[in-house]
């Protein structure tokens, strides 16, 4: 019995979105999307992005909002997160001045407490990985390192199964070692050359990533292409033809 719930991170068809939100938003559920990643809300009001979702049928599975607007105002990006149904809050990324395993250990008290601050009204928290964090420094991952100084039960990880493959780790070993920490994973392929393509296209091994992320308790599948090669919204529809074949949406 497949468990992940399948879902588009919207970045993937920003450039449609830009031209058109709502519109792009109607033709991701067309295309058989169920639900979505948010990256930026196109300007709505939570209530008429609500209502959007509502007309398509689209569930928001999470959304990403950058580190600076959380310390801004937690609560504000919390209750727009709420209204609109969203099950978690993802930071997609730290800035380049951050990413060293003291600053990673320096940032966790703040995540321990925007994910408090959230589960304390129902919204999950996690943080969405690129392939810097695979970086050795004292003798651990960096993603480590962020992971083992914030709360297990609290802070999760957006497992980005691209970017680890990028940085030469096995995303099925990283997976099964770290089972307990990860809720939801961003689905994108490797191509031989190491650039992006769609689920199924490249050279990962998508049904032992699926077996072990079933095995983890994995809530989400988001599948994300940073920079389609054809037209985003038909790559978005390649990858989910590609995991229906599978049976896995």
């Amino acid at each position: 019995m497949n468990t992940i719930q399948v879902a588009l991170q919207l970045y993937t068809v920003r450039d449609e979105a830009a031209k058109d939100y709502a519109g792009t938003m109607r033709r991701v559920a067309q295309a058989g999307y169920t639900a979505v990643e948010l990256a930026g809300y196109g300007g709505l009001a939570a209530p008429e992005l609500r209502a959007l979702l509502d007309e398509t049928g689209l569930r928001a599975a999470s959304t990403h909002v950058g580190l600076a607007l959380l310390e801004e105002n937690l609560d504000a990006q919390i209750d727009y997160a709420l209204a609109i149904g969203c099950s978690y809050l993802v930071v997609p990324s730290v800035p380049v001045e951050m990413r060293s395993a003291a600053s990673f250990r320096a940032v966790a008290p703040r995540f321990n407490e925007f994910a408090k601050r959230g589960r304390q009204r129902g919204l999950g928290f996690a943080y969405h990985n690129h392939n810097f964090e695979f970086v050795t420094e004292e003798g651990a991952y960096l993603l480590d390192t962020l992971l083992d100084a914030t709360d297990p039960d609290q802070v999760k990880l957006e497992l980005d199964i691209y970017w680890a493959a990028f940085a030469g780790v096995d995303p099925v070993e990283y997976l099964r070692r770290r089972a307990d920490r990860i809720s939801l994973i961003h689905l994108k392929d490797l191509a031989a050359d190491h650039s992006y393509t769609e689920v199924g296209a490249g050279t990962l091994d998508f049904g032992a990533i699926f077996s072990a992320a079933e095995a983890a308790g994995v809530e989400w599948g988001i599948v994300e292409l940073d920079k389609p090669r054809i037209p985003s919204l038909e790559s978005a529809r390649l990858s989910l033809e590609y995991l229906r074949a599978m049976g896995k949406a």
